[in-house]
């Protein structure tokens, strides 16, 4: 890779890096219901003196960072997965033309 194609990759993905943290660190108060708020009400409707058994570690500042956070993990694996076949599929290309 050429020196300027690398500088075009480092400063994309700082622009993700400052993409991600911008709501992160702006958006405080954010309200999101999903499977785990519906499970947790529906556990206070049967057993009202539960308690868990296990806090999270890091708690995020609003609901909306947590599907954020789930949709990064998704398209890092995603990119993953797509460098994977990528290279799979380059290498055979390399390998039929160095065959012939």
């Amino acid at each position: 890779m050429e020196r300027k194609q690398i500088l075009i990759i480092v400063c994309l993905l700082a622009l993700c890096a400052a993409i991600l943290a911008f709501p992160l660190l702006t958006i405080q108060d954010s309200e999101f219901g999903g499977a785990d708020g519906a499970a947790e009400e529906v556990i206070a409707n049967l057993d009202p003196d539960y308690e868990p058994w296990a806090e999270s570690i890091l708690e995020p500042p609003g609901g909306e960072t947590e599907s954020m956070l789930f949709c990064l993990q998704a398209a890092l694996g995603a990119v993953v997965i797509g460098y994977g076949f990528g290279y799979l599929t380059a290498r055979k290309k390399y390998r039929a033309e160095e065959a012939a």
